[in-house]
């Protein structure tokens, strides 16, 4: 595999990337991040340049230095021949199969030569799927997008009027001083290893909150380093009053006005989540959000 870390090459890349979505939504996204600043230290694997078949990002060395973190140690797959991946994934320089991972990817395909390259390393796999959410304005991305250089703190939030009936609810950036208020609403949290990826989404990507009359989160949404929306979460006593409508329309337009793609995923029975999504503009897309999550006999916490 090819470590693409060219400035130009990782755009052409992004761009090309454009013309396999949704497939390739997940490692276009995490293009995107590194092309704006990279402030989760990422890299690009091709196994070709400038035609490829396989692209692979990966966390830098530095930073994969927990072997149980499976917040950071994850790999994001799209393969023009994913049958074919088998080979790739079974070298342990470029999966450190020794460690708990996560592989994403938008491709069930993979599967298979995922769980042949961790048999063979005495690896544990458990797969998990979801439906994968999108909107009309993502389907239409281009080779001809524009994609600038620089962070997401140099572009700043959006300055945008709230509407609402009630005026004691402000429209905001999620503050970082609310990270365990987060981590303790989030499925996938509730530990400290979760607390502190929160905490870098938060200081690092796009994030959007509803503030009560008390000045606390009364809804809020995140940005993964994939640009995937979630940990979206509204307190219990504002629920199925709008609130969490009220903040995505508000970030979804400024995401849009940015140029930056978004796109969600939600578990298959939960049916308030799916009615909200839909209401908000997205629908499911023609393939499946996927999740191998990788234990090494050593490391099995079960």
């Amino acid at each position: 595999m090819i470590l693409l870390n060219n400035s130009q090459k990782l755009l052409a890349l992004y761009k090309s990337l454009a013309r396999s979505i949704p497939e390739s939504l997940k490692v276009y996204g995490s293009v995107y991040h590194i092309n704006h600043g990279n402030p989760f230290n990422l890299e690009v694997l091709v196994d070709s340049w400038p035609e490829y078949q396989m692209v692979i990002i990966r966390p830098q060395k530095q930073e994969m230095t927990d072997d149980m973190d499976l917040y950071t140690n994850v790999y994001r797959i799209f393969s023009k021949e994913p049958q074919k991946s088998q080979e790739v994934l079974k070298n342990c320089e470029i999966i450190n199969w020794k460690q708990i991972l996560q592989i994403q990817g938008f491709q069930e395909s993979l599967g298979e030569g995922i769980r042949v390259a961790a048999f063979s390393k005495s690896v544990k796999v458990e797969h998990s799927r979801a439906i994968l959410f999108i909107t009309e304005d993502i389907l239409n991305l281009n080779a001809s997008n524009k994609s600038k250089f620089g962070s997401w703190a140099e572009t700043g939030h959006p300055d945008v009027e709230f509407e609402s009936e009630t005026p004691n609810f402000k429209y905001a950036q999620l503050d970082v001083s609310f990270s365990g208020l987060v981590n303790d609403k989030w499925r996938r949290g509730k530990n400290e290893r979760s607390l502190h990826y929160i905490k870098r989404c938060i200081e690092a990507l796009p994030t959007a909150c509803l503030l009560g009359p008390e000045g606390v989160p009364v809804s809020w949404v995140t940005m993964d380093p994939s640009c995937e929306i979630g940990m979206a979460y509204s307190m219990e006593r504002y629920r199925k009053r709008g609130k969490m409508r009220q903040a995505m329309v508000q970030f979804m337009k400024y995401l849009r006005q940015n140029n930056i793609p978004f796109y969600l995923s939600v578990l298959e029975f939960n049916e308030d989540s799916l009615r909200s999504v839909r209401h908000n503009g997205f629908f499911e897309a023609a393939c499946e959000w996927h999740q191998w999550t990788c234990y090494p006999q050593n490391l099995v916490p079960f």
